[in-house]
């Protein structure tokens, strides 16, 4: 059964209706995604800004901080703003904005420090995201964690506002989104009409191939190697279900860590047969932080765990976290609060 925090069609068709009347004259506008931008969030900034553009309205992307370099290709990311090089710009731009868009994030937490600012800003807030449980900080909401991406939710709105509009260079940050949280459309949230939207997209001119050597195709020696770390550092909680991996800030020295060089690697231990739960702790001397991933098959909700365990949330079957403690102890505990699920990890 559908929760409270979804959107009804009544209520979708009332978002479409207000965000129509917000943009009938030129806006200034900020789009902003989370922290360490993924494909989702960047390629939705992008998509929804280039898409603005057309519109006649005046806009910026502003990122929290960097992203990773198999996302320096698409179209536009050249010009946006990274709060952590250019606080005094962001903070003006923010400052000034008639509409914030908070794209593919719903807590503001995960836009720390800009967090302060956008609560202080006069601009209309508005949030476009597929995450759980929202938090009350937008004046106009978008928010359905049934669909695959927020990529998909954008082309919903672009469609329902003017899909004559929607061109190739909109449609590579779309397909980009809707690429990488689907894992490569693989998760139980691709839906018929996921694969409709990707139907125009490719009618459009997309370079489908292009883009996903882009993504996937691009990685460093150095990544691999820290691969082969994380593969090496595999657990298996005996007897259940569940494997984690960790990696220690001296394995991502050793493999002259970039930023997005993790991405995915918790997948490899839910890859292995029978496997329902995996998990992956990345430690970050500097910011003092034990970065966590979970991914779960079937009725094991890893929202739900992350939340009550790991300061984290997220999705069903996929969710992030943090520990402040040592990798050490976050191990353990990560190990013993596995062993507490035994009822919903058991082998047999």
């Amino acid at each position: 059964m559908r929760k409270d925090w979804y959107l009804s069609i009544a209520m979708i068709d009332n978002f479409i209706h207000v965000l129509k009347g917000q943009l009938s004259t030129p806006k200034k506008v900020v789009i902003i995604p989370h922290k360490n931008p993924d494909g989702d969030a960047l390629g939705s900034c992008l998509g929804w800004k280039h898409f603005l553009d057309q519109m006649g309205h005046f806009c910026t992307v502003v990122s929290p901080n960097e992203y990773p370099k198999f996302l320096d290709w698409l179209p536009g990311q050249e010009d946006i703003i990274k709060y952590n090089q250019t606080e005094d710009v962001a903070q003006k731009l923010l400052f000034e904005a008639d509409l914030i868009f908070t794209l593919d994030f719903n807590s503001l937490g995960r836009i720390k420090p800009m967090d302060e600012i956008i609560n202080n800003s006069k601009g209309i807030k508005v949030m476009i995201d597929h995450h759980e449980q929202p938090e009350d900080y937008a004046d106009l909401m978008y928010s359905d964690p049934s669909i695959g991406s927020t990529c998909e939710m954008v082309y919903n709105i672009m469609e329902a506002l003017d899909v004559s509009k929607i061109n190739s260079i909109i449609g590579s940050c779309i397909y980009t989104g809707i690429m990488t949280d689907t894992g490569s459309f693989r998760f139980q949230s691709t839906t018929s009409i996921t694969h409709s939207i990707v139907s125009n997209l490719l009618d459009m001119g997309i370079n489908h191939a292009q883009i996903h050597r882009n993504i996937y195709d691009t990685y460093s020696f150095g990544r691999l190697q820290l691969l082969g770390k994380a593969i090496t550092n595999l657990v298996k909680v005996e007897p259940l279900r569940a494997v984690y991996i960790t990696l220690s800030q001296d394995e991502l020295n050793q493999c002259e860590f970039k930023k997005g060089d993790t991405e995915g690697f918790v997948n490899y231990g839910l890859s292995l047969d029978g496997i329902k739960l995996a998990i992956i702790m990345i430690e970050n001397t500097q910011e003092s932080i034990v970065k966590m991933s979970f991914r779960s098959k079937g009725t094991f909700n890893v929202n739900e765990f992350a939340r009550k365990h790991f300061n984290g949330g997220g999705h069903f079957n996929a969710a992030g976290g943090a520990s402040f403690e040592s990798l050490e102890f976050t191990k353990e505990k990560v190990h013993q609060t596995i062993l507490e699920y035994e009822d919903q990890l058991s082998s047999i």
